[in-house]
């Protein structure tokens, strides 16, 4: 069973905001496979069941988003090794993807928030492009919407995310890196 989780904040003010890309990832597979979301409030997520994979979406707001890995990982007795944190980043342009088996919070208060609750740096993840930055404070940035002109190019990456997480779940982290980075 692995885990894959979708980072975004709750609620119609973020819903296509850059920094809900993690969200729109989750609800792209989910849609495609005619799966709905169920919330879950003592796991502190809305989750969906596609395969022996658990897909949340923390309802905990970005910045306590390991509340929700957490509680999941421990009601379901999934190791750190069977995680997969899906999530925005700044500093990759938009229609670029990039696994990455281990690392720091890159200044991600979402990734941040999950390493306190996993004690580890070794998970995996999928880091979604939204980049390039203007010259205006990152917590403005990542939470303005994707403007009209790039909705298309939108699409086409949460696709590419979808297809490189299936990818990912038949071939392991090496091969996704090798294959989408």
């Amino acid at each position: 069973m692995k885990l894959i989780a979708g980072l975004g904040n709750i609620g119609d003010k973020y819903l296509f905001t850059r920094h809900n890309a993690g969200f729109m990832v989750v609800d792209k597979w989910t849609v495609d496979e005619g799966v709905q979301f169920k919330e879950e409030k003592k796991l502190k997520c809305l989750m969906a069941k596609i395969d022996d994979n658990i897909l949340i979406k923390p309802t905990t707001f970005m910045n306590l988003s390991g509340e929700a890995v957490r509680a999941v990982m421990d009601y379901y007795k999934i190791n750190v090794n069977d995680v997969l944190i899906v999530y925005d980043d700044i500093a990759l342009d938009l229609g670029r993807i990039r696994f990455r088996s281990n690392g720091s919070d890159g200044g991600h208060n979402g990734i941040k928030s999950i390493i306190k609750h996993l004690g580890t740096k070794e998970f995996d993840r999928l880091k979604i492009g939204i980049g390039p930055q203007p010259n205006i404070p990152s917590e403005n940035y990542v939470l303005q919407n994707f403007p009209k002109e790039q909705l298309e190019q939108l699409k086409d990456v949460l696709k590419l995310s979808k297809n490189a997480i299936e990818f990912y779940l038949k071939n392991g982290i090496q091969k996704a890196q090798n294959q989408f980075n």
